[in-house]
């Protein structure tokens, strides 16, 4: 860990008023083959630095305040990749539930897994259900790990949860015809949440790859150079700085 990253970050943003600050933080987490390739390593090393980073970044953003924290940690197009580097992906993702969970826990962070699970194996499937038991009363910090998740795949499925209340009788015609947006937002992943204020990709890409595409309606957008296993604390605070520098209108007149 880097002496950025060993201490806690003192922001601009951390003095000002919730509603000002960055409550909800999302992060598409790019850039670990390109960094291992900068370096002359296998994109196997590039993986395993950026597994590593999210543990102290986790940490740091609840110093800085962050309430609740999204990864963007595998696609539901990321099993197209080759086997070797999906199998690592796996590999990884239990790798952070076994070790770094008990660790998230003594600093007061309540962890969940959002995303379609049935084609994660069922062991894996145990890991992330034993993380969430264990941190289910923590409340320093929300960390939602978005895995086998798509913004497209979240719509479809809140709209099918939605039909089979209303199939099964626990939604009335009248309450269906009065449906609104935050109505139909419960069935999403992130629920009653509310929407990520700020979003940050680094690796220098500037897309949001069927993210949370609901979610993101006035989410403000930073886009960085840095590759995720550089991401540290520093990157972290000039991306809420320059978020605080902001005027959020949400298309009002200032």
């Amino acid at each position: 860990m880097s002496e950025s990253q060993s201490k806690p970050i003192y922001l601009a943003a951390e003095g000002l008023p919730p509603a000002h600050g960055v409550r909800h933080l999302a992060i598409i987490m790019d850039g670990n083959h390109r960094w291992a390739q900068a370096r002359h390593l296998p994109k196997t090393a590039g993986h395993r630095a950026g597994a590593k980073n999210v543990a102290p970044l986790a940490q740091a953003c609840a110093d800085a305040g962050v309430v609740c924290l999204t990864l963007f940690a595998f696609s539901t197009e990321n099993w197209t990749r080759p086997r070797r580097e999906v199998n690592l992906l796996m590999e990884l993702m239990r790798g952070m539930l076994e070790n770094d969970v008990d660790e998230l826990n003594e600093r007061g962070v309540r962890l969940c897994v959002i995303g379609d699970r049935s084609r994660f194996s069922p062991d894996l499937q145990s890991h992330m259900n034993r993380a969430e038991a264990l941190t289910r009363n923590n409340d320093t910090m929300r960390l939602n790990i978005a895995a086998n998740f798509g913004g497209r795949w979240d719509i479809v499925q809140a709209a099918r949860q939605l039909a089979e209340d209303a199939a099964a009788g626990r939604l009335s015609p009248a309450q269906i015809a009065n449906l609104d947006e935050s109505d139909f937002a419960r069935y999403l992943s992130l629920g009653t949440l509310p929407a990520p204020d700020l979003c940050i990709r680094t690796g220098g890409d500037q897309r949001i790859s069927n993210f949370l595409l609901w979610d993101f309606a006035y989410t403000e957008f930073y886009f960085t150079e840095s590759y995720f296993p550089d991401f540290d604390t520093v990157h972290l605070s000039r991306a809420l700085e320059s978020f605080a520098e902001r005027q959020r209108r949400f298309g009002r007149r200032s």
